[in-house]
Formats: structure tokens, sequence, C-alpha cells
């Protein structure tokens, strides 16, 4: 079976919000956080959601569950004091539902373009192999610096930047997590954690607008492909 775990534990500091986490702002009057879990329950493949949250916005999340029929969260959980520990808190309250073998999906809260082929990518990968990274193609030179220089560039072919969902069985993924907390080591993601500690990792290409929701542009970015959307000028890929 499979799963989502859909982290949104952060403040969202670089927003510059007023009262609100970067992930209950409304677009099209719809709070994001929604936009993104809307992707899950619509997907017949996700048998199950668990939301890890913002402690002091936990009760709001359970009344956009209510209001907007999200009946496949299973649990709505506080964040940890940072990503990682927030994505390790959500792994453990899915260890009491879910089996070892299941697939679980996680999702960052405020990337709220993935869509259902992705998803389903992302599920069939790892049904074969184990795991899956969500990738998009590097459409633009990357450089290598060094103390104020550029010393080199990096193979456009050979590149990817790393989206999500990051998938995996949640046996692989929960013991990754507790030897990082037991090492005392913090990754910049789940990917990165999984490859520290051995694991040969595969990945699919995703939506190259399945952007992260981190600053006052990206918040437009969304609102324009939401509205560009609606009225159907332009096929997103």
């Amino acid at each position: 079976m499979n799963y989502a775990l859909i982290f949104a534990g952060g403040i969202g500091q670089r927003m510059n919000t007023i009262s609100l986490p970067k992930q209950f702002l409304k677009v099209h009057n719809v709070p994001i956080i929604v936009h993104t879990i809307r992707h899950f329950q619509n997907c017949s493949k996700i048998d199950g959601i668990v939301v890890v949250c913002v402690k002091d916005f936990i009760e709001l999340m359970e009344q956009l569950k209510k209001e907007y029929g999200l009946d496949k969260i299973i649990s709505i959980i506080p964040g940890g004091e940072n990503g990682q520990a927030s994505i390790r808190n959500g792994l453990l309250e899915l260890e009491k539902h879910i089996k070892l073998e299941d697939i679980v999906l996680i999702h960052d809260g405020v990337r709220p373009l993935i869509d259902e082929e992705t998803i389903l990518k992302n599920i069939e990968c790892a049904e074969k192999n184990g795991n899956c990274v969500t990738t998009t193609k590097s459409t633009e030179t990357i450089v290598v610096t060094h103390d104020g220089n550029v010393t080199g560039t990096i193979d456009r072919e050979n590149s990817r930047f790393g989206r999500a969902p990051q998938t995996f069985r949640l046996k692989d993924i929960l013991a990754a997590h507790r030897l990082a907390q037991k090492d005392n080591l913090m990754f910049i993601d789940s990917a990165t954690l999984m490859t520290n500690y051995g694991h040969k990792l595969h990945f699919i290409d995703g939506p190259v607008n399945n952007i992260k929701i981190t600053t006052p542009i990206d918040y437009f970015i969304f609102k324009a492909i939401l509205d560009e959307k609606e009225s159907e000028q332009i096929n997103f890929l």
C-alpha cells in the first residue's frame, strides 16, 4: 500500500507573512496546503496521508480536513525542531498504522503543483526499485565556485534538480532516520540522507513547474500558473 507524508512544519520566515505560516496562505481562496494534499487525496493509489504541521496550527489543519473533505488524512501531528525531525515524526506516526514494506511518498506541503502522473510514476518506480526521487532536468549551466571564483561547470546532461515527492519503503527510510538521529547528523533532504547510508537511489523526471513556495515570488508564480491553467491559455508540462 502507498501513503503520503506531507510535511508542513515550518513557519516560512522568507515569505514575510504577518500571521499565518506560508502553507496556510490562500491562492484562489484555497490554502496552499490544501492545494497540495488534494493531489494525494484524489489519487486512487494513495491509501492514506499523514500531515506534519506547525503545532499551533494543528487545530486549523483539522478544520481544513473537514472543510475540504480530506478524509484520507490519518493523523495530523506536530513538527520537530527542523525539517528532518518533522519528517522523522511523520515516519514514526506512520509506523503505528502501516506495514514496514509499505511505500511512503514524502512531499513538501508547499509544493502544490505536483500532479497525479508524477505520484503514480513515483509509486511504480519505488515498487520496482525500492525508492524514487522526483527530479527535473537541468536547463541552465551550473557552475562550481570557490573563494569567490568560478572553478568549473557541471555537465548539464548528467545533472538534475531534486524535487518531491521522494519515495521509499517505510522500513528503509525509517532506519536511515534512526541512524541519522543516533549519529547526530543533519541532511538537506531524504535523498541525501539515504545516499549517506549506502542506498542506491532511482529517479523519475517530474513537471518543471513543481516548485516549492518559499518566497513571495514563488507565491505569485503559483498564482499566475493557476490563473493560466484556469484560462487554458498555456499547456503546462
